[in-house]
């Protein structure tokens, strides 16, 4: 799955399109070294075909390699560094 990375002044987005619809996962960019994920979205089309977990994998893959940290502030974002314990390097509560 690709999974294409946008950023705007302090705003930012990770989107993957699969079947046609796309999900997507915003931040913001508080510093240089720390995001706020703010908001999941996957169209219920790709429910179920681990969209919404590809964009938080690749939100932390970011993270490591960038050597930022991030605020789950998005419920979901939440959930998936609490079901990770190995993501905890990254994730600021």
């Amino acid at each position: 799955m690709e999974i294409v990375h946008e950023e705007i002044n302090a705003k930012g987005r990770y989107s993957a399109t699969v079947e046609g619809y796309t999900g997507e996962m915003t931040y913001s960019r508080s510093s240089p070294r720390l995001i706020i994920i703010d908001h999941t979205l996957v169209p219920d089309e790709l429910r179920g075909k681990g969209v919404g977990q590809a964009l938080a994998k690749h939100a932390v893959e970011e993270a490591r390699n960038g050597g930022w940290k991030i605020i789950p502030l998005c419920p979901f974002m939440r959930a998936q560094a609490m079901r990770y314990p190995e993501w905890q390097d990254v994730i600021q509560a």
